[in-house]
């Protein structure tokens, strides 16, 4: 096997390595392209739910508002969601995420990206990195570290938020919450971001 790479590689042709790289790199990009437009369908339908016009999503999302009401046909009056609470204190594993996510982007914004959560952070956002069990304990890690060995550079209000969000991570509530984990995700990172902003 190894005498058919080198001669691929001696003749100008890719390896398999190296197709099997590039193409694994172009699978993460499409993947995270599908989740966020599902992501984003399912927020328009959100927003739907608070009473937003389309018009107002169309804006805000950068969208025309005829692809704004396509989204919407899809959902029959039945299927609108009942609005969420918007609140920190929900204590469901999906929220919990969230809030540690907008938490890690915090602390690496402060940190001018020198945070060692920094990559951790990018991984998530941009698709690369989903969040398991594991990946959730590697940001904790990494956020722990940074709030120790920075602590003279960030404001108390970020350690008080990694405690809190680590206990409930650490014995989590059996609760049903309405609406999909990534939504859940995706507004309690902002909520918990907004929060901090207005602690600093």
């Amino acid at each position: 096997m190894a005498g058919t790479e080198d001669a691929r590689q001696n003749s100008g042709a890719l390896t398999e390595g190296q197709a099997e790289r590039m193409l694994a790199g172009m699978n993460e990009v499409i993947r995270a392209g599908e989740e966020m437009r599902k992501l984003r369908a399912e927020m328009i339908k959100l927003f739907a739910g608070f009473g937003w016009t389309q018009d107002k999503i169309a804006e805000l999302a950068e969208m025309s508002q005829p692809a704004v009401s396509k989204q919407m046909a899809k959902y029959k009056d039945g299927d609108q969601p009942q609005p969420m609470e918007l609140h920190l204190d929900q204590r469901d594993i999906p929220w919990l995420e969230g809030r540690l996510w907008g938490l890690a982007e915090k602390v690496s914004e402060s940190l001018d990206d020198s945070a060692r959560c920094t990559r951790c952070v990018g991984a998530l956002s941009r698709g690369k990195k989903r969040f398991t069990p594991q990946n959730t304990d590697e940001l904790r890690r990494l956020l722990e570290e940074d709030l120790r060995q920075h602590q003279d550079r960030l404001p108390r209000s970020h350690r008080a938020a990694y405690d809190e969000i680590s206990r409930r991570l650490d014995l989590p509530a059996q609760v049903t919450a309405t609406g999909s984990a990534s939504v859940r995700r995706a507004l309690a990172r902002e909520i918990q971001r907004d929060q901090l902003a207005d602690d600093a």
